[in-house]
């Protein structure tokens, strides 16, 4: 299949379980995820209707940038060191992996400096994996209330990566977890709207359970090459 197929089939069926899960599917945004994807299969997908690209690298990033440019929207969804907080905010209009108040504080420098105003989500860390990025459940809200101070960030939602399992099932305590999270959020003042989770494995799963963005990856452009 090329990839313009690929995008089709993959929206085909976002709308599909939408529709069947009683949601309406112009709520659900299609992210591609797109490390290690050479720019010309990007611009592909692009080609085909994809409007947001998700980096996990902001080097990878600036490269891709370069020759795709601003006809998309961009999204940071890999971790996110400190000292690269000014490349990703020229960059990206979405973060989605914000995890520390340190980080936060980088990203308001930052776009202060650029006269920009950034859009960030909370990454929460819902499994307890050392290897994953995000907080702890518990320390939501804490973070939640300081990014509100900042002028040039504007906090639109949370994300999560659950543990990979060949069961998509396997995914569902995790982003119910998040939504839960989102709506006590939303119960207690904080202006959220976004939850990015899902991915091409438990995608049909995460829009079950109350999807906005969703990372997909493989089911686009295929398995990636290590």
């Amino acid at each position: 299949m090329t990839v313009k197929e690929r995008v089709k089939e993959v929206i085909n069926e976002i709308q599909e379980t939408a529709l069947k899960s009683g949601r309406n599917p112009e709520e659900i945004r299609l992210l591609a995820a797109t490390k290690s994807v050479p720019p010309e299969r990007i611009l592909e997908a692009i080609e085909a209707g994809i409007r947001i690209i998700g980096e996990n690298y902001v080097q990878e990033a600036q490269k891709k940038y370069e020759l795709i440019g601003p006809r998309v929207s961009w999204h940071m969804i890999g971790r996110l060191q400190t000292n690269k907080a000014k490349y990703a905010v020229r960059l990206f209009e979405v973060i989605h992996s914000l995890d520390s108040l340190k980080l936060a504080q980088e990203l308001q420098k930052a776009a202060e400096r650029q006269g920009k105003k950034v859009k960030v989500m909370i990454q929460v860390n819902l499994s307890g994996e050392i290897t994953k990025g995000g907080i702890s459940p518990d320390k939501v809200k804490e973070l939640s209330e300081r990014v509100l101070e900042f002028p040039n960030l504007e906090l639109i939602g949370l994300m999560t990566i659950p543990p990979y399992s060949e069961n998509p099932e396997d995914s569902r305590p995790f982003f119910r977890k998040l939504r839960e999270l989102k709506e006590k959020l939303n119960r207690e003042g904080f202006p959220l709207t976004e939850l990015s989770m899902g991915m091409s494995n438990d995608f049909k799963v995460a829009i079950e359970e109350g999807a906005t963005i969703l990372r997909i990856g493989t089911l686009i452009f295929g398995p990636r090459s290590r």
